[in-house]
Order: structure tokens, then C-alpha cells, then sequence
């Protein structure tokens, strides 16, 4: 059979699987093994899928990966995320589009303890949709700056895409979580950029409402004891890094180690937040 051929039948079958609700990772081990054992020499070709995987997930240097998840999920199920949420929403006053950038504010902000689209897209959703929907916000304006702002954990340290990208190319991946910092936070910055100029424009896809803020001594009080400490786990995680004090896998662990820290101080570190 043609390579072209052979392609677009494993495409196919793939796309297929999936079309009927088949879980995105069952589908692609379904599709390997089956293609695989076709293809190359039947048992001799599972046999190498199983080698392969056992590679892959025995590689030392992806060992950040599951560390930067275990930071967000802490800062998710503890409760402090939320309370980050509110600490930007305060400072947001009456700009065009207000809960679209605190969605992205807030999304830039979590990057920083997180590895994880998914637990940054969970925290976001669950936080900030329910209001965007009351306050009348059209589904571009409240669920695409939310799926945006996740993909920011993977292009602003720590990002699990980086370690797997850095340890497949043999590239160096402390410089490459350095390198993505600045276009991280270009893509963030270009996000509310596009949201308060469309907004502006188009002000139908996020209705103005009346907003009662806080005192600024309260809001500085908010900031200092829900933002700022953000800064030293930042630090623990790319701060080591730049510095040479610790390698990418041992900046996971203090960034993890750090979390668990932040958390007990806030008085959220139990035995149900660990188990989950």
C-alpha cells in the first residue's frame, strides 16, 4: 500500500473514532496497535509499541510534567485560584469587556502556578462563565477569551508543552521554559488588546453594567495577600532556573513544594484537597 494512502487510512479510522465519542487517547492506542500489528510483522510490532511507550514514560527528563500539573490542581482544589479571580476583578474597574480580561489576566496569572490547560480552563470556566452568562456576554465574548487564556499555560513557565518539546527535539528545556516567556505574555497582552478594542467597537458582545468597587486601601490589602505571593512561586519555578541554582526538574519540585507551602499558609492545606 502507497504511504498516502496508508496515511490517510490511519487519519481516517482516527478521525472516525472519535466522531463517535471514542476518548482522544483510547482512539490513538487503538489506531497504533492496530496499524502496528498490520504493518509491522504483527507481534514484533506490538512489541515495539510497548517498548516505545515504556520510554517515553520512564524519560527522566519529563519528570516537570506531573509536577506542574500537581501545582495547579493544588491551587485549583484548595480554593486560592478563585481568590486570585477576585483580587484582579477588583482592579478592573469599568474597561470595555471586563470579565473578558479578567479572564485573561486571571488565565496569565494561573500560567504561573501551572502546567495545565486543562486545570486553568476548569478554574476559569467554573469561575467567571455563570457571571459572564447573567451579565449577557455573547458565547465569543465568554467562552473564547476563557479557551484562550488556557492556552496560555502552555507558553508561559512552567508549561508542560515546553518539557515535552525541549526532551523530543534534545534541546535544552530550562532555556527553552526561559524562551517562552516573553511571546507568553505578547500573546496575552495582543488577547486584551483584541477584547477591549472589539468590545469597544462592538459593545453588544459584552453589555456595560454597574460595577461597585472597592476602597483602594481594601483592594491594595486583596492584591498583597492573594497576588504577591504568586511572585515567590514564580520564582522557585522560573527565578531558579534563570539563575542556575536548579535544573527544570528540580525547579518542579520547589515549585511544587512552594504550592503546598502557600497553601497551609492560607489555612487550605487538608487531608481531602491532597486525596482529590
Amino acid at each position: 500500500m502507497d504511504w498516502p494512502i496508508a496515511l490517510a487510512v490511519i487519519i481516517g479510522s482516527l478521525v472516525v473514532m472519535m466522531a463517535v465519542g471514542m476518548p482522544v487517547a483510547i482512539a490513538f492506542l487503538a489506531v497504533n496497535t492496530v496499524f502496528l500489528f498490520i504493518w509491522w510483522g504483527g507481534e514484533a510490532g506490538l512489541g515495539q509499541l510497548i517498548l516505545s511507550m515504556y520510554q517515553s514514560v520512564t524519560r527522566f527528563s519529563f519528570l516537570p510534567v506531573p509536577l506542574f500539573v500537581l501545582m495547579g490542581e493544588v491551587m485549583l482544589h484548595s480554593g486560592i485560584a478563585p481568590k486570585m479571580i477576585n483580587a484582579i476583578d477588583e482592579w478592573m474597574g469599568r474597561f470595555p469587556g471586563r470579565l473578558g480580561l479578567v479572564a485573561v489576566s486571571s488565565g496569565t496569572l494561573f500560567s504561573t502556578l501551572s502546567g495545565s490547560s486543562m486545570a486553568s480552563v476548569a478554574m476559569l470556566g467554573s469561575a467567571l462563565t455563570p457571571e459572564m452568562e447573567k451579565r449577557g456576554y455573547k458565547k465569543s465574548m465568554s467562552l473564547g477569551p476563557i479557551l484562550g487564556s488556557g492556552g496560555l499555560a502552555q507558553m508561559i513557565p512552567p508549561a508542560s508543552l515546553a518539557v515535552i518539546f525541549g526532551s523530543i527535539a534534545n534541546v535544552s528545556v530550562g532555556h527553552t521554559l526561559i524562551a517562552i516567556i516573553i511571546p507568553g505574555l505578547l500573546m496575552a497582552a495582543l488577547y486584551a488588546t483584541y477584547i477591549a478594542v472589539r468590545c469597544q467597537i462592538q459593545p453588544s458582545i459584552a453589555p456595560a453594567y454597574a460595577v461597585v468597587l472597592p476602597s483602594v486601601r481594601k483592594r491594595l490589602v486583596t492584591t498583597a495577600k492573594y497576588i504577591l505571593p504568586v511572585g515567590l512561586i514564580v520564582f522557585l519555578v522560573t527565578g531558579v532556573i534563570l539563575l542556575g541554582i536548579a535544573t527544570p526538574t528540580e525547579a518542579a519540585a520547589t515549585g511544587s513544594l512552594g504550592t503546598f507551602i502557600l497553601v497551609a499558609l492560607y489555612g487550605r492545606l487538608n487531608w481531602e484537597m491532597v486525596k482529590t
